[in-house]
């Protein structure tokens, strides 16, 4: 049957992991930094060498899986005893010969908001430079993109979570930490038997089902929706070579467009739905366009933030070199057929990045869109989080917003430059250090109405007493500030 191991199973296989600490942790100051590094890139070799000789539990379990070497079979016996043979014939392990190896990883795995254990998935196809082609099924691992999506999720605590395109689980495990109830969906069968392992290894509860996008979970509500869905935008191929794990069977970028557009709908009052998505810039065209009209028909308010912009030669190479088709024979019949699928779409350039949705039930829903490739903090979701309690306050009155006593966000800075011995600086900008660690250029005016917001004035003294200082008409300026300060509530300058 494969793919099957029991409750017991599980529990004897995390205390055996428990007492060995097969751990991150563990892992990285076994193999070292510069190891550790390497492997970063797919590559072994300084990490078997830093384990050569040694024959402890935890450089054994760190050869299997985190190093996907051959291991001899009394090794691994040492280090999971009586596990061995339930896990040959779970399809985890294959024994010949007297060595063991591993068909299925199980890699630890640890983050800042205490979803820490282990994780189900594939072994990686890339290691070492070699070519390995995929399995359609193929389960994908922990990754760059699943760790994103997980520092862009709100953590709020919550009822119901909906883990859409589950893959290995690991989005799941981030949700049972603030939410009571977890329903996880995917396409693919063995994704539903890999995150079903993640889930007992962990002691997490999940209600797992298989099915197409929202099929699985039609009519139902969620407060939280998280999605790494098939984002990928390939040439139709037939469903046993298309990827599951990143390809679907839409055209273009009309998947993530279901995505959200469906998902908005499954929300409850108040809930989120986080997207890692890919978006098609069409010749003649504005993407932001295209994105508005996405989100405005689902009645929510919407913050999409594109992260990167790459040309379609850019995208075909990065997704021919993922599929591990570098050097293979069929590269450049691939490479040429997806530029002519893309130049059939017109698509000219693709944006990749994050929509954000929550539920408030305005009228007028607020959308925000922008392009945004610079580092921000993380995890990134408060920053969202906020950005949808400050809406309201952002559309205040002008009057409101005068008899307000404002302060300046604790993390902003105040950074000026100037020639030396000048009497005013030629550029001042306030800049915050947290959050999407934005700036905002001012004048000597602006600048010192918000240096001014301290909590104690109301924003009418300080626009009165800044204009009085600088001889300035005050009408004028509250007409300057007035939008800015608008601008500063929603980008968390001021509250």
């Amino acid at each position: 049957m494969g793919l099957v191991l029991s409750d017991v199973e599980c529990r004897r296989l995390r205390s055996a992991f428990a007492e060995h600490d097969y751990t991150v942790d563990a892992v990285v100051e076994l193999l070292g930094e510069e190891a550790h590094r390497a492997l970063g890139r797919n590559n072994t070799v300084p990490g078997m060498r830093a384990l050569m000789g040694r024959t402890d539990p935890l450089a054994t379990l760190t050869m299997l899986w985190v190093l996907q070497q051959p291991v001899a079979l009394a090794a691994v016996g040492r280090a999971l005893s009586g596990l061995v043979d339930p896990l040959i014939s779970a399809g985890v392990l294959h024994e010949s010969a007297g060595e063991v190896v591993a068909l299925l990883d199980i890699r630890p795995y640890a983050s800042d908001d205490g979803a820490s254990g282990w994780v189900f998935s594939d072994l990686s196809p890339q290691l070492d430079t070699m070519i390995t082609p995929m399995r359609p099924d193929f389960v994908l691992g922990v990754s760059t993109a699943s760790a994103t999506l997980a520092q862009l999720t709100i953590r709020r605590q919550a009822e119901r979570a909906l883990d859409l395109g589950t893959g290995c689980g690991v989005q799941s495990l981030h949700l049972a930490q603030h939410v009571d109830a977890v329903v996880a969906t995917d396409l693919n069968p063995r994704a539903i038997q890999l995150a079903g392992l993640t889930a007992k290894i962990n002691s997490i509860k999940l209600d797992l089902r298989q099915g197409d996008l929202f099929n699985p979970v039609a009519g139902e509500k969620f407060d939280v929706i998280v999605s790494n869905p098939p984002y990928v935008m390939s040439p139709a191929s037939p469903a046993n070579k298309r990827l599951t794990y990143r390809e679907g069977n839409r055209p273009g970028d009309s998947l993530v467009h279901d995505v959200v557009r469906d998902g908005a709908a499954h929300l409850a009052g108040g809930g989120v739905l986080q997207v890692l998505a890919n978006w098609a810039h069409l010749g003649g065209g504005d993407w932001s366009e295209r994105l508005r009209d996405w989100v405005a028909t689902t009645g929510c308010d919407a913050h999409v933030v594109q992260r990167e912009i790459l040309d379609p030669s850019e995208y075909v190479e990065m997704w021919l070199s993922d599929a591990g088709l570098f050097g293979s024979p069929e590269y450049r019949h691939r490479y040429r057929e997806w530029l002519d699928y893309f130049a059939a779409l017109n698509i000219e350039a693709v944006g990749m990045g994050w929509i954000v949705l929550q539920r408030n039930g305005r009228a007028d829903p607020d959308i925000r869109i922008e392009n945004w490739p610079y580092p921000v903090e993380q995890p990134v979701g408060p920053v969202f989080d906020e950005g949808f309690k400050t809406v309201d306050l952002a559309r205040s009155s002008d009057a409101d917003l005068l008899a307000h006593s404002w302060r300046l966000a604790e993390d902003v800075v105040e950074e000026t430059r100037g020639s030396p011995g000048a009497a005013d600086p030629r550029t001042i900008a306030l800049r915050q250090q947290r959050g999407f660690r934005r700036a905002l250029q001012a004048d000597t005016a602006l600048a010192a109405v918000l240096g001014a917001c301290d909590g104690d004035l109301d924003l009418h003294t300080i626009v009165a007493t800044v204009a009085g200082i600088l001889s300035i008409d005050q009408t004028a300026l509250t007409q300057t500030v007035l939008p800015i300060i608008r601008t500063c509530i929603r980008d968390g300058f001021l509250g």
